[in-house]
């Protein structure tokens, strides 16, 4: 196993658990337990947490110092966790180094610089080898991209001084999550992106609602504008900050893995390319997580386990293929949640479309946002016209990140629009708001 990840170490504690004997190579003893733990999800998460937390008079460094320190106390005792799970078990191997393809199934481990793993070069070979290294930042080619106070989304998690006016290149949800975060810790922010909108893949009235809400909490949207340099010193240019985070989209880490010497082909993008079943072009190599080009989100990186194991030691029936309605989050505030189909991608797929979609603050069978003093955002659905089946949904509100997989259950077990607009929920809950907003379909 190359690398940690969500998937990796379940699969192998799963195939420890067979007996098999199991070697997982990281580079960084840090990222034992996967990006999502350690410098993804769960700490970024918890920093916007805190962040919202925050009031006007808290000043800005020392507040975000003490969340800092919370998010680190949390993430060590994960780490920690992470490693002994697997660690502890008498067939796994923990290796800290560097691993390149020397040959089918076979990899040499080079120390990490300055890291405190291997101390010479060894080798392994295994009758399967896993890749799963996960993705990093894109950097685009801009001079001055590489000053000192250029950072991108680990690096921001622990910025020394905390920066008072923060520059964010790119309006995705990396960008737009880390903008919401600083300007909650009293960062003057703003946004510069080449598109014309935040969240192009978006519709237009779901990205001009979320554009609504950041510009209202107080952060400045710079669109249709291209970075052309950075500039460090005094006078810093057009706009002029303290630091600047790079949010331009992350690639398959795939990079001098010796991919070649394996006979692992990969795409234009990096990608390792792989079948249905997640094998790659060479026998016995599998690749899971972020590197395979079919989703970056840890959850996808489970189920990559799930498919793998089905592979070796199931019945082989898991498929990457069989996955639908897979639900994802910008953790703005409020979230935005989302599953299936845009509205332009339904009708450009030649669906026969209804669509309800209206502000939060007009839905008058949900309380609860008004409740917690946030009723902003807007609740679309999209509905075949034809069927009744729910193709999509954009949740913009309160508690989004949990009404999001009960829709997204719904669409995979063929659940009605109708079923879903009759449905007895909890009271007061976000959940409710489906009543009144399927409702519009009657």
């Amino acid at each position: 196993m190359i690398g940690w990840g969500k998937g990796g170490k379940t699969f192998a504690g799963a195939m420890a658990g067979t007996g098999k004997s199991v070697a997982i190579i990281e580079q960084s003893p840090a990222m034992y337990g996967d990006t999502c733990i350690t410098i993804g999800c769960v700490p970024t998460k918890t920093l916007i947490h805190d962040a919202s937390e925050r009031r006007e008079d808290d000043d800005p460094q020392a507040f975000f110092d003490r969340a800092v320190a919370r998010r680190d106390a949390l993430i060590g005792k994960l780490n920690d966790v992470n490693l002994h799970m697997l660690a502890d078990r008498d067939t796994v191997t923990v290796i800290d180094g560097r691993a390149r393809f020397v040959g089918p199934r076979e990899v040499e481990v080079l120390p990490t610089a300055g890291g405190a793993g291997v101390a010479e070069s060894l080798r392994v070979t295994a009758d399967v080898v896993v890749i799963n290294t996960g993705a990093e930042p894109v950097i685009p080619d801009v001079p001055g991209i590489d000053g000192p106070r250029i950072l991108d989304s680990t690096s921001l998690e622990h910025v020394k001084p905390f920066p008072r006016r923060l520059a964010v290149i790119g309006a995705g949800p990396i960008g737009l999550e880390f903008a919401s975060m600083f300007r909650g810790f009293g960062a003057d922010v703003t946004v510069v992106a080449r598109g014309e909108r935040v969240l192009p893949d978006e519709d237009d009235d779901v990205a001009a609602s979320v554009a609504e809400v950041l510009e209202g909490d107080g952060i400045r949207l710079l669109l249709g504008t291209t970075v052309t340099a950075c500039e460090d010193g005094a006078d810093g240019g057009d706009l002029e900050v303290d630091a600047v985070l790079v949010a331009t989209g992350r690639r398959p880490a795939t990079r001098d893995l010796g991919l070649e010497a394996a006979g692992v082909d990969v795409d234009e993008r990096g990608n390792v390319v792989v079948d249905d079943q997640l094998r790659t072009s060479a026998d016995g190599v599998f690749a899971m997580g972020d590197g395979h080009g079919h989703g970056q989100q840890t959850y996808l990186s489970l189920d990559d386990n799930r498919i793998v194991l089905s592979a070796l030691t199931g019945d082989g029936s898991r498929r990457l293929s069989d996955r639908a309605a897979v639900p994802s989050t910008v953790f703005l505030t409020p979230p935005l949640s989302s599953v299936g189909m845009t509205e332009k991608q339904a009708r450009d797929a030649g669906k026969s479309v209804l669509t309800v979609s209206g502000p939060v603050a007009g839905v008058k069978a949900m309380p609860r946002p008004k409740a917690v003093g946030d009723p902003r955002g807007l609740i679309k659905i999209v509905v075949d016209a034809d069927t009744d089946e729910v193709l999509g949904a954009r949740l913009f509100h309160v508690d989004g990140q949990e009404v999001i997989n009960l829709v997204a259950l719904a669409m995979r077990a063929g659940v009605t629009a109708t079923q879903l607009r009759n449905g007895i929920w909890t009271h007061p809950s976000s959940t409710e708001a489906l009543n009144e907003v399927l409702g519009q379909l009657a």
